[in-house]
């Protein structure tokens, strides 16, 4: 049976969209990836639809808590001058259920002077600086 592996990532633009997607297709061959911009609920998606927006941000919170308690591991895209309130709350979320925790961070750019906020670099197993390495480390799981 595939480890499940939760990918949490900002998905504002298509930028973004775009290497989360790369990251799911390095994965997919050997791990069940749920990556939340397309094995989710979108916001924009649900109101186009005339869902109301408290509505809409109810089913996506659940779809996405559902999806967590469900995997084994997160990986958490860090990138960005600051890392997305989302993916912040994911990585709290998986490290209070007491799943594998870890991160990609290929962005030099860090929120303090000595690095990462302390509650996200202490909820993480590791992080790492490319994806071919969190590759490696997955593969020494199994």
């Amino acid at each position: 049976m595939k480890k499940k592996i939760y990918l949490a990532a900002p998905l504002f633009n298509e930028q973004e969209r775009i290497y989360n997607k790369s990251i799911k297709n390095l994965l997919t061959s050997r791990y069940e990836v749920y990556l939340p911009q397309e094995d989710g609920l979108l916001l924009k998606n649900l109101l186009d639809q005339g869902v109301a927006l408290s509505i809409a941000e109810r089913k996506i919170f659940s779809a996405d808590i559902a999806a967590m308690e469900n995997c084994d591991i997160l990986l958490a895209i860090l990138d960005g001058a600051h890392i997305d309130e989302g993916v912040a709350f994911e990585i709290g979320y998986m490290y209070a259920l007491d799943k594998k925790c870890i991160g990609i961070q290929t962005d030099i750019r860090r929120q303090l002077p000595s690095g990462n906020n302390p509650m996200i670099s202490m909820s993480l197993d590791k992080i790492f600086d490319n994806a071919e390495d969190v590759v490696h480390w997955l593969e020494g799981l199994a």
